[in-house]
């Protein structure tokens, strides 16, 4: 060993070969537009069925909300001497105008998206010092503020394809139209019905105009009036196969943020027919699956441990369903998800792990 030290000279590496790193030191690679990409190739599957179910404007509103996002970056990153092109390169923002466009509905004014985006870009992100300092959703953010700053444009919704041509046959040649004719969400139905509680025949078949199986398989493939990323359930399930192949998220959140929903709404209707529709049609309508599958798994705004993430799910799902059945919104999904953000560091902080070797010191018994 003394000979071995004696003939050997140990060198350590000096100036540019000397390489100073934080954790992680093993990369996967993966940066910040990778992604941002993978998420919008999942979200093709939903546009391609909005475009399908509400004609070419649905496509032209996606994608002039996702300019108007990525416009709003730029303008902020110029102002606060931020380089422009790479934050609007790293297409954050243009993710954040698809996701806003899909929250709206296909007869959105074309003065409301860049409102939309100025509440996501500036309010929702820049305003914390940009990209993951956020504690919200930034399109969440900029819907919410959209439904209660202009509710009438937010909720004027427009029939699909499907129901202009069985369902308004005699109005068909006007679909190309967006205007031509309104219809109710299904979660909008059932949001304004009596509340019967108690179990009488009248209660048992309270929701059963908008609670059979013709109208839950209209809902899975998307034939249905609502919000262009919502409606096609089956798009939205296609999607969420391709971010868990990518392992872009944590597949329980969408998971158990549904079967939340779907067993704490059966539970109701079981208890009480006469107040709320049963599990499916809780899980087919409204958006659900796009908040769970694209908002919910959000990597800034969600908790970091995988115990924490069953917390904020579940946490999800209950404020969902409180506000859907009780509240005064037909649909909760997007204020339990901001609800439950705002909760995320204290779930951090509730389930974060013991670091390694560490004992945990017990007090001394006072005698």
């Amino acid at each position: 060993m003394d000979s071995l030290s004696q003939n050997s000279e140990i060198k350590l590496p000096t100036g540019k070969n000397l390489v100073l790193s934080s954790s992680p030191h093993l990369s996967t690679g993966a940066n910040l537009r990778k992604i941002m990409g993978g998420v919008l190739i999942a979200l093709i599957p939903a546009i391609i069925a909005s475009g399908y179910f509400f004609g070419f404007r649905a496509i032209f509103i996606i994608v002039y909300t996702a300019f108007c996002c990525a416009a709003a970056e730029a303008v902020w990153c110029a102002f606060a001497g931020k380089p422009v092109w790479k934050n609007v390169g790293d297409l954050s923002a243009v993710l954040t105008g698809v996701l806003l466009a899909l929250c709206l509905p296909v007869s959105i004014p074309l003065y409301v998206p860049p409102i939309g985006a100025i509440l996501a870009i500036w309010l929702g992100k820049q305003v914390y010092g940009g990209l993951g300092n956020n504690p919200f959703n930034p399109a969440l953010v900029a819907r919410v503020g959209l439904l209660i700053a202009l509710p009438a444009a937010m909720t004027l919704w427009i029939p699909s394809r499907g129901m202009m041509k069985n369902d308004y046959p005699e109005r068909n040649k006007f679909f190309s139209t967006p205007d031509a004719v309104t219809s109710a969400t299904p979660l909008g139905i059932a949001g304004t019905a009596e509340k019967i509680v108690d179990r009488s025949e009248k209660a048992q078949k309270n929701f059963d105009a908008i609670e059979n199986n013709e109208l839950l398989k209209r809902c899975f493939w998307g034939d249905r009036a609502g919000c262009l990323g919502e409606t096609s359930v089956f798009a939205l399930l296609i999607g969420y196969a391709i971010l868990v192949l990518l392992n872009l998220i944590n597949w329980r959140v969408p998971v158990i943020f549904i079967g939340t929903v779907a067993v704490f709404t059966a539970i109701i209707n079981a208890c009480f027919p006469g107040v709320t529709p049963g599990a499916s049609f809780h899980i087919l309508n409204g958006g659900l699956f796009l908040g769970a599958v694209f908002m919910a798994t959000d990597m800034v705004t969600s908790p970091i441990t995988g115990s924490g993430c069953v917390v904020f799910a579940l946490g999800c799902g209950i404020v969902t369903s409180v506000i859907r059945i009780w509240g005064n919104y037909p649909e909760g999904v997007s204020f339990a998800i901001l609800f439950m953000n705002a909760m995320v560091p204290l779930i951090d902080r509730w389930c974060g792990r013991r670091p390694f070797g560490y004992v945990r010191q017990r007090k001394e018994s006072v005698k």
